[in-house]
């Protein structure tokens, strides 16, 4: 008995190793297939996604690190379109999704991140800390001023920035919407006057913002070489450079009503440091080195 005894023994032993042997290699195997978590990125912005060059410049970003979106990475998007009570909601909104971590579009769009959460990570892509009322210069009889002065104003809500609206119907008001706006006590000035006044007027608005000591921010590199600390738009050239490869179709024999209307999709940072220096202001090192041209 003894013997029979110690064979079983011996047997229940091997049985045993080998079964645990067989549940270790196959809980090995079920980890091994269990599938890699794809990291999610949570986007947000005050303002709207629709036709964004920085979210295209975004995904640009991640492609160019091996980052594809719906491949192996997810990016929840979300807009508040310029409300901000609906900017902390979304910002909590992604907290709940538990996104791996939260790009903030905008000075407002970190304030809410940061409100929402204490944990996860916070990209800030852009923060504007000291600017909080911006003068606008515009000509309400322009075509298409409303529709820009809209845009304006949803981009403002969503960095928390407050606009002054100046009319400028004529040269004559130049000066004065440079009075009305350092008595408001404006941190800036944004330009959007209508062709026919700033073509003829620009050196002279750019003399009015230097002695006033207001950054003058622009959409055209031509008025900042006039004397305007700044533009960001859309590059005049790259459109007639476009413009080129449409009359080359058409003489090639292309129906000009065949030819999709294209959105431009190349746009230049021009900053002038002369200006900024003759108005006491310090441009950041890594802003200088985001821009297409400075001028020294």
């Amino acid at each position: 008995m003894r013997v029979i005894s110690s064979q079983w023994s011996i047997v229940r032993s091997v049985f045993c190793s080998a079964l645990c042997a067989m549940l270790f290699a196959l809980c090995a195997s079920a980890e091994a297939q269990q599938p890699t978590k794809i990291p999610r990125i949570g986007y947000l912005t005050g303002a709207s996604l629709t036709a964004s060059p920085r979210r295209e410049a975004f995904r640009q970003g991640l492609r160019e690190l091996g980052h594809v979106e719906g491949k192996n990475i997810i990016i929840e998007w979300r807009a508040a379109e310029g409300n901000r009570d609906r900017q902390r909601a979304l910002a909590a909104e992604l907290v709940r999704l538990k996104v791996d971590v939260i790009v903030a579009s905008s000075g407002g769009d970190t304030r809410a991140a940061k409100e929402a959460t204490a944990t996860t990570p916070i990209v800030m892509a852009l923060e504007l800390p000291k600017l909080s009322r911006v003068a606008v210069l515009g000509t309400s009889t322009s075509p298409g001023n409303a529709q820009v002065f809209k845009e304006t104003e949803i981009a403002a809500g969503a960095l928390g920035v407050k606009l002054q609206y100046l009319d400028v119907l004529a040269a004559k008001d130049i000066e004065p919407a440079f009075r009305a706006a350092s008595k408001g006590r404006a941190d800036a000035v944004l330009e959007i006057v209508s062709g026919s006044i700033r073509g003829g007027q620009r050196k002279e608005i750019a003399a009015l913002a230097i002695k006033s000591r207001l950054p003058l921010m622009l959409e055209r590199p031509d008025h900042v070489e006039a004397g305007g600390l700044m533009s960001y738009g859309v590059s005049l050239s790259d459109l007639d450079r476009r413009a080129a490869t449409y009359v080359d179709k058409i003489l090639k024999g292309d129906k000009p009503a065949d030819l999709p209307v294209e959105q431009p999709t190349k746009f230049e940072f021009v900053i002038n440091l002369k200006t900024a220096k003759q108005i006491g202001l310090t441009i950041p090192p890594n802003v200088l080195a985001r821009a297409d041209r400075v001028i020294r």
